[in-house]
C-alpha cells in the first residue's frame, strides 16, 4: 500500500488540448459503504463498478475479518456474502485501514454496537486524524474504548453488550460522523435519530432505505434533517452498481476548463444533490459545462459531464455549500489560480482535519508555484491571472487529492509543477495517470508509480 512505500515524485507539464470520452472509477462513498450494508445483510449482495483503490480494499478487508465472503468475479464485480446485523465475529488481528477515514470511521460504528473487542490501526496520515467526534457518541451508546491521546489512532473499541439508542445532533457537518451513529444504530434497540443542522451527502440513507433498513428522513421547525432509524432489522441482499465517483471527476473536469483548446466527457458521473457543489461553482465562474444523459441508477442521480476549455472569473463559494464540495476545494483552488480575480473560499476549516492539514497544504503548493493566496484559519482566497507560474515542488502530505490536483495544475502552467508522491494517488484514483495520458497529457514519472 502506498502509505508504507517509497515515495514517487510525479512531475506535469504544459499539455496539448485535453481529448475524449472517458470513465473515472466508482464512487468512494458508495464502494464503501456497498460493501459494509452486503457484510451486514443475511445473503449474497453482487457490487459491479466498485471502487478498486487502497481506501476500498482496506474497508473490504475489515469486512472479511468480521465474518463476511467477499471476492471478485471473473466479469469484475464483486460478492459479499454477509452474516447480518447481530451475527459478526471478532476479528482476529488488528485492523489496518491505510488511509481510509471513511472506512475507519464507519466500521467503529458499525461494531461499536457489537458485543466484540477490535483494534484499528492505520497509516501515518490516518493516525494524525481526529476520531472522538465519531467515539463520542458512541461512547453515549455504551461501547468502551480506549485510544491514543486526542482520540488518534490506534483505537480499540469494546462494543456494547446492550447498547442504547440515542438521539445525536451533529455538532459539525460530516457525513461520516452522521453515517457512524446510523450504523451503531442498526444493532441498537429502539429508535436512534440524527439531527443534522446543515445537510450532508447522503449515501447512507437512501442505501439503508435500499437494503430494508426502517429509515425515515424529514425537516424539522428549525429546517433541519432529522434522521430516524429503527434498530435490529433484517437487512437484504441488493444488486448494486457504483457510479462514477464526482471527487476523482473533478479532476479531469478542471482540466479540460484550464488547457486550451480542450473537449472531454466524463460519462456515468454520480451527480448527487451533495456531492455537486463543485460543478455549481465552475459554473458560476463561467465554465461551460454541461450534464448529459441525465437518469436514475440505483436511487441515485446520475449523468455524462461534458465540458469544454473555458476563461473563468473568480467568484466568492458561499459557506453552506462546503458540506457538497468538501473534498474538491484544492482541485477549485487550482481552477481559480487561473480566474480573473479573487475565488474566496470561507467556511473550510473542516479541510484542517482531512488526509492532511489540506488548507495549509493547498496554500503551501500555490505559493511554491507563485500564485498569490491569503490563508485564515477557516478561509482561502486565490489570487488568479499570475504570469509565469509553475516551477514548484509541492508537498503532499501523504494527501491523494494534493498530489492530484497540483498535477493538474502542471498540464495548464507556463512550467511544469512536480509533486513528492505520487504513490499516494492510489488511495483514490489508481487509474489516474492512466486516464490523463489517455487524454493527450505528459505526466513523468508515471511508470514507476505503483498505481
Amino acid at each position: 500500500m502506498s502509505h508504507g512505500s517509497t515515495p514517487h515524485p510525479l512531475t506535469a507539464g504544459q499539455a496539448g488540448p485535453l481529448a475524449g470520452t472517458i470513465r473515472v472509477p466508482g464512487d468512494k462513498s458508495i464502494s464503501h459503504r456497498a460493501l459494509m450494508f452486503g457484510a451486514l445483510a443475511v445473503g449474497r449482495t453482487t457490487v459491479t463498478g466498485l471502487l478498486e483503490s487502497e481506501d476500498v480494499l482496506a474497508t473490504a478487508n475489515a469486512m472479511r475479518a468480521v465474518g463476511a465472503t467477499i471476492e471478485k468475479q471473473a466479469d469484475g464485480s464483486y460478492t459479499v456474502d454477509g452474516i447480518g446485523l447481530g451475527s459478526l465475529l471478532e476479528p482476529e488481528s488488528v485492523i489496518d485501514f491505510g488511509n481510509a477515514g471513511t472506512g475507519v470511521r464507519l466500521t467503529m460504528g458499525i461494531l461499536g454496537t457489537h458485543d466484540i473487542a477490535a483494534t484499528f490501526v492505520g497509516d501515518a496520515s490516518l493516525s494524525k486524524r481526529p476520531m472522538g467526534r465519531v467515539l463520542d457518541p458512541l461512547r453515549d451508546m455504551g461501547t468502551n474504548v480506549i485510544a491514543r491521546s486526542g482520540d488518534r489512532l490506534p483505537a480499540s473499541i469494546r462494543g456494547a453488550r446492550q447498547p442504547l439508542p440515542i438521539t445525536y445532533r451533529v455538532p459539525v457537518p460530516s457525513a461520516q460522523v452522521k453515517s457512524a451513529v446510523l450504523l451503531a444504530g442498526l444493532n441498537a434497540p429502539g429508535e436512534t435519530t440524527v439531527i443534522e443542522p446543515i445537510a450532508t451527502r447522503d449515501h447512507t440513507e437512501k442505501m439503508l432505505a435500499g437494503f430494508g433498513a426502517d429509515i425515515s428522513v424529514t425537516l424539522n421547525e428549525a429546517g433541519e434533517r432529522v434522521i430516524r432509524l429503527k434498530g435490529q432489522p433484517e437487512l437484504k441482499p441488493q444488486d448494486l452498481e457504483v457510479p462514477g465517483d464526482p471527487s476523482s471527476a473533478a479532476f479531469p473536469i478542471v482540466a479540460a476548463l484550464l488547457v486550451p483548446g480542450s473537449d472531454v466527457t466524463v460519462e456515468n458521473i454520480l451527480l448527487n444533490e451533495h456531492r455537486t457543489g463543485l460543478i455549481t461553482t465552475l459554473i458560476e465562474m463561467g465554465a461551460d459545462i454541461q450534464i448529459l444523459n441525465e437518469r436514475t441508477s440505483g436511487g441515485e442521480r446520475v449523468g455524462d459531464i461534458h465540458v469544454r476549455y473555458s476563461k473563468l472569473k473568480g467568484v466568492t463559494v458561499p459557506p453552506n455549500r462546503a458540506p457538497s464540495m468538501i473534498d474538491e476545494y484544492p482541485v477549485l483552488a487550482v481552477a481559480a489560480a487561473f480566474a480573473e480575480g479573487d475565488t474566496h473560499m470561507p467556511g473550510v476549516e473542516e479541510l484542517r482535519v482531512k488526509e492532511s492539514d489540506r488548507l495549509a497544504a493547498v496554500a503551501r503548493g500555490l505559493e511554491a508555484n507563485g500564485i498569490p493566496c491569503e490563508e485564515t484559519h477557516d478561509a482561502l482566497t486565490v489570487t488568479g491571472g499570475a504570469s509565469g507560474i509553475g516551477g514548484g515542488t509541492v508537498e503532499t502530505h501523504l494527501d491523494h487529492r494534493i498530489a492530484m490536483s497540483f498535477l493538474v495544475l502542471g498540464l495548464a502552467s507556463a512550467k511544469p509543477v512536480t509533486v513528492d508522491d505520487g504513490a499516494v494517488i492510489a488511495t483514490s484514483f489508481p487509474t489516474f495517470t492512466g486516464l490523463f495520458e489517455n487524454l493527450g497529457a505528459t505526466i513523468s514519472g508515471s511508470e514507476s508509480e505503483a498505481a
